[in-house]
């Protein structure tokens, strides 16, 4: 059964995407067949769109082969599993990503529809299992946000919008801004819920 049929608010643990990196490609037979290089996003989707891939060890380099989300079987805390070898491709079948829809990426300004620039992004977080959405970013935040300088994490909608370095939010996205990400799967949720029209960003139950 699936716990998001029942609640559309449900969360599943989030990860920054550098913590990913170097994290182990593992068959389900139990065979490590590489490690993640680098996460590589889809910026239309909101998902990711695969990992580049390195050798395993400490003298290992990149790969020729790549592996794209089609081909993951779940992302774990500790490994990204596919179900055999046969899912990795050639490194062209993700590398592409980079250069036509990349996500949001670190660099980019963050700025509102209303035109207030908030902060600049970090880092993105994604949320682990099957889906492999990117769910928040972490943002160098700006003083708009009363946190100047300071380290914070914002829910992302469905579809991040970037438009060349900059990545566009609703205003209304501020309320949800936690300075933690222990506090982060709590905010992406009641994101959800408003976004469904149920919850507002305090939690009040809203009007459908």
């Amino acid at each position: 059964m699936n716990p998001h049929a029942t609640n559309p608010g449900a969360v599943n643990p989030l990860e920054p995407a550098a913590r990913i990196t170097k994290r182990p490609v593992v068959t389900l037979g139990g065979e490590a067949v590489a490690q993640v290089k680098d996460v590589v996003l889809d910026a239309t989707n909101g998902r990711i769109a695969g990992f580049t891939l390195a050798g395993r060890g400490l003298l290992a380099g990149p790969l020729r082969k790549s592996l794209p989300w089609a081909g993951v079987h779940s992302l774990g805390a500790d490994a990204v599993m596919i179900p055999s070898a046969d899912a990795l491709e050639d490194r062209a079948a993700v590398a592409s990503w980079d250069e036509t829809a990349a996500g949001p990426v670190r660099g980019a300004g963050v700025l509102t529809d209303r035109g207030l620039r908030v902060g600049t992004v970090l880092d993105v977080v994604v949320e682990t299992g099957r889906e492999g959405r990117a769910v928040a970013i972490e943002v160098d935040s700006a003083e708009a946000l009363g946190r100047h300088q300071r380290k914070v994490f914002l829910p992302l909608g469905a579809r991040p919008a970037m438009t060349g370095d900059t990545l566009m939010i609703p205003a209304a996205d501020i309320e949800y801004v936690v300075d933690d990400i222990v506090e982060l799967p709590a905010a992406v949720g009641r994101k959800r819920l408003m976004e469904k029209g149920g919850y507002d960003a305090a939690g009040t139950e809203g009007t459908p």
